[in-house]
């Protein structure tokens, strides 16, 4: 169940939005095994005086932060950021210094999901140490 926030500037078209999100999505799915209707996803829009942007990065700067439960190898994050990073490039994005990727892991049992119950107390239904 990864929960992923995606900040970026405005003004990219709808196109553009919804192949990011396909994008990474795809790469969770190929690197994490989630099953594929596990997509929990937001697209935050700044105003450029409200997101500052490092010099070396251009207007598509996009920053994903994604919370997963934890377990997975380095093996597969490191699948992870560069299958992100692959499809991004194949979406045009041209600078490699514009996609930042940070992975959350908090602990099983500071997941409330199903009614309130921890999620270290439920079958998640698929496997996590990838």
């Amino acid at each position: 169940m990864p929960l992923v926030k995606i900040s970026i500037l405005k003004g990219r078209s709808k196109s553009e939005k919804q192949a990011l999100l396909d994008a990474v999505h795809a790469a969770l799915v190929e690197a994490f095994k989630i099953p594929d209707w596990d997509r929990d996803q937001r697209i935050f829009e700044f105003e450029k005086e409200n997101f500052e942007i490092p010099n070396n990065r251009t207007d598509y700067f996009t920053l994903i932060e994604i919370i997963i439960y934890p377990g997975r190898s380095l093996k597969v994050k490191r699948e992870l950021y560069k299958s992100i990073n692959d499809r991004l490039k194949a979406n045009g994005y041209k600078n490699p210094n514009d996609i930042v990727i940070v992975l959350l892991e908090p602990p099983l049992e500071n997941w409330g999901i199903r009614g309130g119950v921890p999620a270290s107390e439920i079958d998640i239904g698929y496997k996590l140490d990838v």
